[in-house]
């Protein structure tokens, strides 16, 4: 079944646009690319975070910006919501949702990036009690 996020893809009509703009965010460059897609390494677990030139697309996907946000929403633990939402709106994206407490510990917000992919973010509690866990299981992250 399920066994844990290997890629998240996001795509841009403007690949190197994207790859720029996340990039900045990131701090880091692009550690694979191929034609028409660039991929980043971040986290804690290293996930992947996937940039791909729109024209890959399945067919019916949303075309970007202008057209919606499209996919599903990924939400990227950090630890302070509020100021890397202010982040993100600073560097051109544009608020879908503004940060919502959801409950002790939980606090989610998303923005549509330049490219039309909705980002996500969050403080959660147990995505800090699941890493602590794995460090002291396996001696350090």
């Amino acid at each position: 079944m399920l066994r844990g996020l290997t890629t998240v893809s996001f795509r841009a009509a403007d690949l190197d646009a994207a790859k720029r703009w996340y990039a900045e965010l990131l701090g880091i460059d692009p550690y694979f690319e191929r034609p028409g897609y660039a991929e980043f390494r971040l986290g804690d677990h290293q996930h992947e975070l996937g940039v791909i030139d729109s024209r890959y697309a399945p067919g019916g996907a949303p075309a970007g910006p202008g057209s919606g946000p499209g996919g599903a929403i990924v939400y990227w633990h950090v630890d302070d919501v509020q100021a890397v939402f202010a982040k993100l709106l600073s560097m051109g994206a544009k608020e879908y949702e503004a940060p919502v407490e959801r409950g002790p510990g939980f606090v989610t917000a998303s923005v549509v990036d330049p490219f039309g992919n909705v980002l996500g973010v969050m403080y959660n509690a147990h995505y800090l009690e699941v890493l602590d866990v794995g460090r002291a299981v396996g001696g350090g992250a």
